[in-house]
């Protein structure tokens, strides 16, 4: 059977399955719009090395009269990450095809836009919960953490970062596949689960997105902010299930030990994430039922799908934090 890039349709017509991809893929995008973006063309390398210049040491020693101070040279740290390649095949039969009523290759090419985001947005949030710079809701390890977030929790978090020179974010991905940014207002993200919600609310001083003024609302899944920490919750942000203490109170997946759930507090390129550049970011393949070869006399099979290169890195764990918290059973 005789394949194209883009399967059984043209490439313009390639051209607008991908744009409806990104279309529905990109409300799902959370995490994806706070790390730096550094697309890399087609036909280049799978590695990629993220290289920054070291701070120099700071030398209080007050100089000597016609003495050249001791010199030093600049050095460099490099972060190296490799894409790897994800997709997705979805099936339809020619009944389906010539018989249903709905748009089914539409709907189809809708779904997997959302489940090639779903997928990149995982991967990411995979990478960044893996950060070494932990902070416990309660006690010093996972097993222990069976009480929700507070206030003191949250401002222990933000002194430690702004000690380790943590910048806050003062702009985001627009989520286009130009990767444009947008400038903001500055300040720390905080990215949870949705269970996440009602112990956020109670925190003090919590300002809900409706009381923002004029302050720009970052993402439609943005709940509100405390002491400048802007919190943005996604159901994609999954807990570790039975992970905590005596669930007391905590929600449980087995009714016994707390479900914890990573709360990730991040600044200024903490982290970054590699796709393929441009219109080739998400790459779109249908092949329309109907078709005949040897593999399928009939015609009897159709498809759409998806592929995409893509990676996730940390660049600095000192400019994130992971708070590992519980979340109040409402009863």
């Amino acid at each position: 059977m005789a394949i194209t890039t883009y399967g059984d349709i043209s490439q313009r017509t390639a051209y607008y399955a991908a744009a409806t991809m990104l279309a529905h893929g990109e409300p799902v995008v959370v995490l994806g719009k706070f790390g730096q973006n550094r697309a890399v063309p087609r036909n280049k390398s799978k590695a990629v090395k993220f290289r920054r210049a070291l701070p120099f040491a700071v030398n209080t020693t007050p100089l000597v009269e016609g003495v050249t101070p001791k010199t030093h040279k600049i050095r460099y740290e490099d972060v190296p990450v490799t894409l790897q390649q994800y997709g997705d095949v979805a099936e339809l039969s020619d009944i389906v095809y010539d018989t249903i009523e709905d748009a089914v290759l539409n709907d189809m090419a809708a779904l997997s836009g959302e489940n090639a985001a779903e997928v990149m947005e995982t991967v990411a949030w995979g990478v960044v919960k893996a950060g070494t710079n932990k902070f416990y809701a309660n006690g010093s390890a996972r097993n222990a953490v069976n009480t929700p977030i507070s206030l003191n929790k949250q401002r222990a978090v933000i002194r430690a970062l702004r000690r380790n020179r943590a910048k806050p974010i003062t702009e985001i991905l627009s989520g286009s596949s130009d990767s444009n940014t947008t400038p903001i207002e500055g300040g720390f993200i905080a990215l949870g689960h949705t269970d996440l919600e009602p112990d956020i609310r109670n925190l003090p001083g919590f300002v809900p997105t409706a009381k923002y003024g004029t302050r720009r609302v970052l993402d439609s899944n943005e709940l509100g902010s405390v002491e400048g920490v802007r919190y943005i919750l996604s159901p994609l942000f999954e807990p570790y299930p039975d992970a905590g203490g005596a669930a007391s109170g905590m929600r449980s997946t087995s009714g016994t030990a707390a479900d914890v759930y990573p709360l990730i507090v991040l600044g200024k390129d903490a982290w970054a994430h590699v796709p393929l550049a441009g219109q080739d970011r998400i790459i779109p393949s249908v092949i329309n039922p109907n078709k005949i070869d040897k593999s399928d006399p009939l015609g009897q099979r159709g498809y759409v799908g998806w592929k995409a290169l893509y990676a996730a890195v940390i660049l600095n764990d000192a400019w994130m934090a992971v708070l590992e918290v519980a979340a109040t059973e409402l009863v």
